[in-house]
């Protein structure tokens, strides 16, 4: 499975952004996975952003995006999105979207088993 990420770039704080990841390769639909979006800002360890379970009856955000970011997927077009709204300049950091084979849903970096490129997102304020 190969994803590749898109839809970074640069915003003012209060802005919007729609990230994007397809999925390619053997994925029979991007429901066959949990899907996740991680980010890393310079200095920092990569944390969780959001999941979606697979088959796509659950979502789960990191208490910092609740509210604001929404996950979704389109099992049609292997997609799964991030929706960002009302961003922050703390949410500067390049960002990953995982996928996981095994488990259900996850929320840490150990628990998918394949990763895109990163994206990145920068925020001013």
């Amino acid at each position: 499975v190969q994803l590749q990420a898109s839809g970074g770039g640069l915003v003012q704080a209060g802005g919007s952004l729609r990230l994007s990841c397809t999925a390619s390769g053997r994925t029979f639909g991007s429901y066959s996975y949990a899907m996740g979006w991680f980010r890393q800002a310079p200095g920092k360890e990569r944390e969780f952003v959001a999941a979606i379970s697979r088959g796509g009856g659950s979502t789960h955000y990191a208490d910092s995006v609740k509210g604001r970011f929404t996950i979704s997927g389109d099992n049609a077009k292997n997609t799964v999105t991030l929706q960002m709204n009302s961003l922050k300049p703390e949410d500067t950091a390049v960002y990953y979207c995982a996928a996981s084979a095994l488990r259900l849903y996850a929320t840490t970096t150990r628990g998918y088993d394949y990763w895109g490129q990163g994206t990145q997102v920068t925020v001013s304020s």
